[in-house]
């Protein structure tokens, strides 16, 4: 039976340069791109974001942060128009600000 190791057997050859050039090479294909909104979507997370802020509805925001989408739980508590940042509360009482040009999609969530 070949038991082939891969990248392993080949490493104690190599430069360490060359080996943290590789390593970085594999982390780099994990990140995601960032998603292009258009118009029509923009309008859509206008109008979420209003109802939420107005009736302090549970939201679910998936937002980009450290090359990779995450997702953020919690009420819109306020809009800093001035700063471009929404101030979300989660159900923990923690306040997070989320720039509005890293915020992909707002959809509203069901309460438990």
């Amino acid at each position: 039976m070949n038991r082939d190791r891969g990248r392993i057997k080949w490493t104690s050859m190599m430069l360490p340069e060359h080996v943290k050039l590789l390593r970085d090479w594999a982390k780099e294909d994990s990140f995601e791109q960032r998603k292009k909104i258009d118009e029509q979507h923009l309008e859509e997370l206008n109008e979420v974001t209003a109802e939420a802020m107005e009736f302090g509805r549970m939201v679910t925001i998936t937002h980009y942060a450290g090359r990779r989408h995450e997702l953020l739980i919690g009420r819109i508590h306020y809009f800093d128009g001035l700063n471009s940042k929404l101030h979300v509360v989660d159900r923990f009482e923690r306040t997070t600000y989320l720039y509005i040009h890293d915020i992909v999609d707002i959809r509203f969530t069901e309460e438990y």
